[in-house]
């Protein structure tokens, strides 16, 4: 079964997740693209796990501006603290792609009348790990938008990627609008300094793919320690 393979049923087996299923704390969903997933106010007991797609978390000011706050891979999860903290969202959740995810209960899941399920405590640690993770994450991100540059912000995420992958080649999962809504710059704005940065000899890129040169690779070594 391959959705036992997410992290978040780490040790869990396939006999315990039908249990879980049994409860009704299991659910999938199917999103065409562009579709809405949760919207800013939404309450939710539910968390998503992302099983295959692409979705964003995104901030929609009084203004009609876009800031993509967070990407969201097939594997990773999104909602769970609003679905901890049953508050209002202040987030919409949009799938870029066609997407599924499976949706987790937790008002259900969590219930102390389940506390004697072997399942129990693995999917309470798994959760934990999942949350340390995502604060990391979060972390990241406000690395990329500290700067008041451009630059600095556009190479402190590229950087970041180029850690996490191993690689100064990568590919990015943002067209040109989406990365300037990740970074909060201007569209025109970004492309300029890309363009210098390419004459400068730092990168290269073509659409979403991107190449770093000139890099210090002991740095980045470190930086992955």
């Amino acid at each position: 079964m391959m959705v036992l393979k997410n992290p978040i049923f780490q040790g869990v087996g396939p006999d315990e997740y039908a249990q879980m299923e049994a409860l009704g704390a299991i659910r999938q969903v199917d999103y065409p693209k562009e579709s809405p997933i949760f919207h800013t106010g939404d309450m939710t007991a539910e968390f998503g796990v992302l099983l295959s797609g692409c979705v964003h978390i995104e901030n929609l000011d009084l203004w009609g501006n876009r800031m993509i706050l967070h990407n969201i891979a097939p594997g990773q999860a999104f909602a769970e603290s609003y679905a901890f903290s049953r508050t209002p969202m202040m987030v919409d959740v949009v799938a870029v792609d066609a997407c599924k995810v499976l949706f987790i209960h937790l008002g259900i899941l969590l219930d102390p009348a389940q506390s004697q399920k072997s399942w129990y405590t693995k999917v309470l640690y798994n959760l934990l790990t999942l949350s340390t993770r995502k604060n990391l994450a979060w972390s990241n991100r406000m690395f990329c938008i500290s700067s008041r540059h451009i630059r600095t912000r556009l190479m402190t995420y590229l950087s970041s990627e180029a850690v996490r992958r191993g690689s100064m080649e990568l590919t990015i999962p943002f067209d040109r609008q989406q990365l300037a809504d990740y970074l909060n710059v201007e569209r025109s704005a970004l492309s300029k300094e890309l363009g210098r940065m390419k004459q400068e000899g730092i990168l290269t890129f073509r659409k979403n793919q991107f190449r770093l040169l000139n890099v210090d690779h002991s740095l980045l070594r470190e930086m992955a320690l």
